[in-house]
């Protein structure tokens, strides 16, 4: 299944997205596509419903965030080989980890707010990993049973924030409008093969980035099993599983978002999200 939450910011309603190019209505069923209602159980009632009794949501509309109300959105650093070689850094030895606000969270098609006093504002395209059951300390032969699903992550980032002055990632990664999520949320049981997924970014129509998420150096049931042994891993919560090759700080010389810029990214089977780069203005 696809899921998604369809409408206006602050406002979506829960949905899913049929093969035919219908989206229809989920509102009737769950509350939202978050938390609880991403169990393994409350996954398989949906799997059952007659998705041809649920109304139709006619276009034009906006897909928001695939997951609401995510309480964490942990993120993985240097996870391709291709991407730490541009970043001139040795591979990990065990998974480096940072926190983005869940406040960076948008939806798949909105616009990216370049922050004031920010000009080195970069690229990012990684596979989401959607958590559906609590988990703590898991087997890695267990963890992908609590993965209620897949989604695209554009992790959004300022380096001159991240990486000069103090140094501190977690500002760098925070800002409104850095963690596009979507356009939906597909159920593991869709995408069994997330070992192998093509994975690509281009900017004004120029590639930036391909590879694969089988040159990901930790994969998925390593990521959810590393990662539940430091922190409570609970429904909703989102890894963003590392970046490949081709961001803005690798180039020669690097090259950063401006105004005007626009952003189309995909993974196999998870869809395509677009972005503009708009300015900072005040509220």
């Amino acid at each position: 299944m696809k899921l998604a939450r369809i409408g206006i910011q602050g406002d979506e309603m829960p949905a899913i997205a049929l093969p035919d190019g219908t989206v229809r209505s989920l509102a009737s069923v769950v509350d939202d596509i978050s938390g609880a209602a991403l169990s393994p159980a409350n996954i398989n009632a949906l799997q059952r419903l007659d998705v041809a009794s649920l109304p139709i949501i006619s276009p034009p509309y906006r897909y928001g965030p695939c997951v609401g109300a995510v309480s964490q959105l942990i993120c993985v650093g240097l996870n391709y080989a291709d991407h730490a070689a541009e970043a001139g850094l040795d591979l990990p030895e065990e998974p480096i980890l940072f926190m983005k606000s869940p406040s960076a969270i948008c939806g798949p098609n909105d616009d990216i707010i370049i922050p004031r006093n920010a000009d080195k504002v970069d690229w990012e395209v990684e596979l989401g990993i959607v958590i559906g059951s609590r988990c703590s300390y898991v087997d890695e032969q267990e963890a992908r049973k609590h993965v209620a699903g897949y989604c695209i992550v554009n992790d959004i980032s300022e380096r001159e924030f991240q990486l000069e002055g103090t140094g501190q990632w977690v500002k760098g990664k925070s800002a409104d409008t850095f963690g596009p999520i979507g356009p939906w949320m597909v159920t593991r049981d869709e995408l069994p093969n997330d070992d192998g997924l093509d994975i690509w970014l281009n900017v004004n129509n120029e590639e930036m980035q391909r590879s694969n998420t089988n040159q990901m150096i930790f994969g998925v049931a390593q990521l959810v099993s590393y990662i539940s042994g430091y922190m409570t891993l609970m429904p909703g919560d989102i890894i963003s599983t590392g970046t490949p090759y081709g961001v803005g700080l690798g180039l020669t010389p690097q090259r950063y978002l401006q105004v005007g810029d626009r952003m189309k990214l995909g993974i196999d089977g998870l869809g395509v999200q677009t972005q503009t780069a708009i300015a900072w203005r005040n509220q």
